[in-house]
C-alpha cells in the first residue's frame, strides 16, 4: 500500500515540476532554438523524409505526453479551486449550501442552476442597494409569488 502511495506522490511531484517546468519562458526559448536549429539542418540533409520524420515524430511524442501531465496538473488544480470555493460557500451565512459540490450535478441541473443565478443577477439589478442579498431561494419564492398574482389575475379577468 505504501508504495503506490509513493508513486502517486512522486509522480504528482514529477507531474508539478514538469508542468512549471514546460510552462516556462525558458522552456519556449529552448524550444524556439530546437525548431530554428532544426530547420537549419534541413539543407545538410536535403531535407529528407527522415529528416522530416524526425520534427513529426519529436513533437509527436512531446505533445502526446504533455497532454497527460497538463491535465494531471489541472485536475489537481481544480480539486483544490473547488474545494475552497466549497468552504467559501459552507463559511458563509448567507450562501445557499446546496451549491457545495456543484460540479457533481449534471450539465442539465448546472444549467437549471445558472438560470437562478441570471434570475438573481436581474433582481439585484432592480434593487436600489446593490448590496441587498439574495439566494436560489429567492427565486422559487418569487417564482411561487408570481404565480399566485398571475392566478389572481386570471380569476378577476375570467
Amino acid at each position: 500500500m505504501k508504495n503506490h502511495q509513493d508513486n502517486s506522490t512522486w509522480f504528482e511531484r514529477f507531474a508539478s515540476k514538469a508542468t512549471k517546468a514546460t510552462g516556462s519562458s525558458a522552456a519556449f526559448v529552448v524550444a524556439c532554438v530546437l525548431i530554428i536549429s532544426w530547420a537549419l539542418t534541413g539543407p545538410f540533409f536535403n531535407y529528407s523524409d527522415v529528416w522530416q520524420l524526425f520534427i513529426n515524430t519529436t513533437t509527436t511524442i512531446v505533445t502526446f505526453l504533455m497532454v497527460f501531465l497538463i491535465q494531471k496538473t489541472q485536475n489537481k488544480d481544480s480539486i483544490s479551486i473547488q474545494i475552497k470555493l466549497n468552504e467559501l460557500v459552507a463559511a458563509n451565512a448567507n450562501a445557499s449550501n446546496r451549491i457545495i459540490s456543484v460540479e457533481d450535478l449534471s450539465e442539465q441541473e448546472l444549467v437549471r442552476l445558472n438560470q437562478y443565478y441570471t434570475r438573481l443577477a436581474e433582481l439585484t439589478k432592480k434593487e436600489k442597494n446593490l448590496k441587498t442579498m439574495h439566494s436560489i431561494e429567492d427565486t422559487t419564492i418569487i417564482k411561487d409569488e408570481k404565480a399566485r398574482i398571475n392566478k389572481k389575475i386570471d380569476d378577476i379577468v375570467n
